[in-house]
C-alpha cells in the first residue's frame, strides 16, 4: 500500500512550504521580541556560548572536564530561567514547529508522520477528482429498489441490492492488494457507478492509490499513449496499470475497435498478473462480452472477477418522476 509518487511529492512540497512559513513567522516574532527586550537577544547569544563551552568540556579529562561541564550546565539553566521570565513579560512564546511530532520533516524515524499522511490523503482526494467528491455508501438509497418478489428469481430487487451493498462495504472496509476484483453487472441506472465510486473513495482514504476512468476515457488515454507518445500521455497510461485500485466504469459503452480489444486484453492481463485489484462496471453479460471483445476477455471478466448483480428499475427515471 502506498500513495503515488506524485501525491507524496505534492504533499511534501506543501509541508515544506508550511514549515518555511512557520519558521519565517517565528523568526519575525523573535526579532520583534529582541527589539522590545534587548536582554533577550543577549541571553540567546549566551546560550549558544554555553553550548559551545559544554562541547569543549566534554573533551577535557578528569575532574577539570566534569567541573567545566557542570558550570556550563548551571549557567545554561540560569539563562533559560531568565529567558522564560522575560518571554512571559513580553507574551512571547517559544518558537513552535509546524508539527510537534516530526518538526515539519514529515517523518518520525522511518515512519511517515500523521501530518504528512493527512496532506497525502488530501492530495489523493484531489487527484481522484470530482467524481469522488459526493461518493459514499451513506447516500446509496435502497428505497428505490422494489421489495416485490420476482417469481423466476424467488427474490426481490431490494434483497438482491441489500446483499450487493453489503458486499461492497465489506470489500472497501477490508481492502488489501489481495482483495481481488469486482464486476458490477446489471442494467442502466441501477447504481453501479455510485457503489464503485463509494468503494474507491473509502479505499483512497486508507492510503491506497485509486484511479477512476470511464471506458471511453480509459481507452482514449491508452490510444494517446500509443499513437501520440509524450511524457504526459505515458504517465497517464502508466497510472492505469500501476495504481493500487483501478475503477473502469461502463465497459461496453466505448466505440468498439481492434485497438480497444487489444488494449483491454493487455490491461487486464497486466493487472491480473501483478495482482492489482480492479472494479469494472458493465451492462454486458458473458455472451455479449465474448461477442464484443473476445472469449479470452470474457473468460477473464467472468472467471477472475467476483460478480455482484444489480437488479431493479432505472433509478434516474424513478427520480425524475418524484
Amino acid at each position: 500500500m502506498s500513495y503515488s509518487s506524485e501525491v507524496i511529492s505534492r504533499a511534501r512540497a506543501i509541508l515544506a512550504q508550511r514549515k518555511a512559513d512557520r519558521e519565517s513567522e517565528n523568526a519575525a516574532k523573535l526579532q520583534a521580541a529582541y527589539a522590545k527586550m534587548p536582554r533577550l537577544k543577549e541571553i540567546d547569544m549566551a546560550l549558544v556560548s554555553t553550548m559551545a563551552q559544554a562541547a569543549q568540556a566534554a573533551f577535557l579529562q578528569g575532574s577539570d572536564g566534569k567541573e567545566a561541564l557542570e558550570q556550563a550546565r548551571q549557567t545554561n539553566l540560569q539563562l533559560q530561567q531568565e529567558r522564560n521570565a522575560l518571554a512571559a513579560q513580553l507574551g512571547f512564546l517559544t518558537e513552535e514547529p509546524i508539527c510537534p511530532d516530526c518538526g515539519g520533516t514529515g517523518y518520525v524515524g522511518a515512519q511517515m508522520c500523521h501530518c504528512l499522511k493527512e496532506l497525502c490523503a488530501a492530495q489523493q482526494r484531489k487527484e481522484m477528482g470530482a467524481a469522488f467528491q459526493n461518493a459514499g455508501f451513506e447516500t446509496f438509497k435502497l428505497d428505490y429498489y422494489s421489495d416485490a418478489v420476482i417469481p423466476q428469481l424467488k427474490t426481490s430487487p431490494r434483497l438482491v441490492m441489500e446483499k450487493t451493498l453489503d458486499s461492497c462495504r465489506r470489500y472497501a472496509r477490508g481492502f488489501t492488494m489481495d482483495s481481488g476484483n469486482l464486476l458490477l453487472s446489471g442494467g442502466t441506472g441501477l447504481g453501479k457507478t455510485h457503489l464503485a465510486l463509494a468503494i474507491g473513495a473509502a479505499v483512497g482514504e486508507q492510503g491506497y492509490s485509486v484511479c477512476y476512468e470511464t471506458a471511453a476515457g480509459l481507452f482514449g488515454k491508452l490510444e494517446k499513449a500509443k499513437f501520440t507518445p509524450s511524457v504526459e500521455n505515458s504517465r497517464e497510461a502508466d497510472k492505469l496499470e500501476s495504481c493500487d485500485l483501478l475503477i473502469l466504469d461502463d465497459l461496453g459503452t466505448e466505440m468498439p475497435s481492434q485497438f480497444v480489444t487489444a488494449a483491454l486484453y493487455g490491461l487486464l492481463n497486466a493487472r491480473l498478473l501483478a495482482k492489482r485489484p480492479m472494479i469494472i462496471t458493465t451492462n454486458l453479460n458473458v455472451d455479449e462480452a465474448a461477442s464484443r471483445y473476445s472469449m479470452q476477455i470474457a473468460s477473464r471478466l467472468y472467471g477472475e472477477f467476483k460478480r455482484l448483480t444489480f437488479l431493479g428499475s432505472d433509478i434516474r427515471i424513478l427520480k425524475s418522476r418524484e
